[in-house]
């Protein structure tokens, strides 16, 4: 498959521009936070561990968007529930555990943002945002149309992520006045937000006919191309290229139920993984609470 995908060009391959973006990001938050740190009245660098959250995040960000996977995305399925869940399930945590907490507190308390986030972070509200939106971008119509324009394809996948900071907020914020769940509430909001992501899964799965145009179409399928292929490579190797089957040893059938499981799998892991958290922290402090065992009479 390697071979074949060659044919796209380095550009299409390697995304050299976002590449340069996420090296902008990494140089950024190394200025603001260690560099200049002084000039926002700071005096601690970020601790070992959130530089090393921030830079994978950066990481895993270039492999699921600038490299080689981007473009697979736009051949399978599969492959684009991979990017999904990293970009929405595990970025945004690694990003909520990688700023310094100084950061969010400004960002926090921009007047314009405050009472929005204040809004968007209740609990509830959160869960629903998130999980319809993500819901609504997986209905066959949608989802042809955003892979159709680069435009849509953009802001849909801007607002979608925003929505995924927001959902991890309540659970995850480092802002102890955002940290108002118990952590039986926050066990209890894991295992919803597990349920409501569940029906996007379950359609994917147990479709008994290709769902998307994007991969099942030669020309909706080279339309999504266009969003990762110069549009002059493209061209030249429209003519010699019969649709995305030629580059995946699956059928699109097989490529559509094994995307809808990856993204189910994925997402148990991400959710299991933040909830073994959540329960360990709470029975650590819980335990800590329990009263010593009294000395006996006499004892010094």
């Amino acid at each position: 498959m390697w071979l074949e995908l060659q044919i796209f060009g380095f550009r299409a391959l390697w995304s050299p521009y976002y590449f340069a973006f996420i090296l902008l990001l990494c140089l950024a938050y190394y200025l603001i936070t260690i560099r200049y740190r002084h000039k926002f009245g700071v005096d601690e660098n970020p601790t070992g561990k959130q530089q090393f959250f921030f830079y994978l995040g950066m990481l895993l960000l270039y492999i699921v968007k600038g490299s080689p996977v981007d473009l697979l995305t736009h051949i399978m399925l599969s492959a684009h529930m991979i990017q999904l869940a990293t970009y929405y399930l595990v970025f945004p945590i690694l990003m909520i555990k990688g700023i310094p907490v100084w950061i969010w507190e400004r960002v926090v308390h921009v007047p314009v943002l405050r009472p929005v986030i204040k809004l968007l972070t209740k609990p509830i509200i959160s869960l629903l945002l998130f999980n319809t939106m993500f819901s609504i971008y997986h209905i066959p119509a949608v989802f042809d149309y955003t892979k159709s324009s680069p435009v849509a394809h953009t802001l849909i996948s801007t607002i979608i992520l925003v929505a995924a900071f927001i959902v991890w907020f309540p659970v995850l914020t480092p802002l102890k006045q955002f940290n108002k769940l118990s952590p039986l509430l926050k066990i209890g909001y894991i295992f919803a937000n597990g349920v409501l992501i569940t029906p996007a899964c379950v359609l994917i799965i147990f479709a008994d006919v290709p769902l998307y145009a994007a991969y099942s179409q030669d020309g909706a399928w080279i339309q999504a191309l266009a969003l990762c292929v110069p549009s002059e490579v493209l061209q030249g190797l429209a003519p010699s290229i019969s649709g995305p089957e030629m580059f995946s040893p699956m059928s699109t059938m097989e490529d559509q139920q094994l995307g809808g499981i990856i993204m189910k799998l994925m997402q148990e892991i991400t959710y299991g993984v933040i909830l073994a958290k959540v329960f360990f922290s709470w029975f650590t402090r819980e335990s800590l609470k329990v009263d010593p065992i009294p000395e006996p009479d006499g004892a010094k």
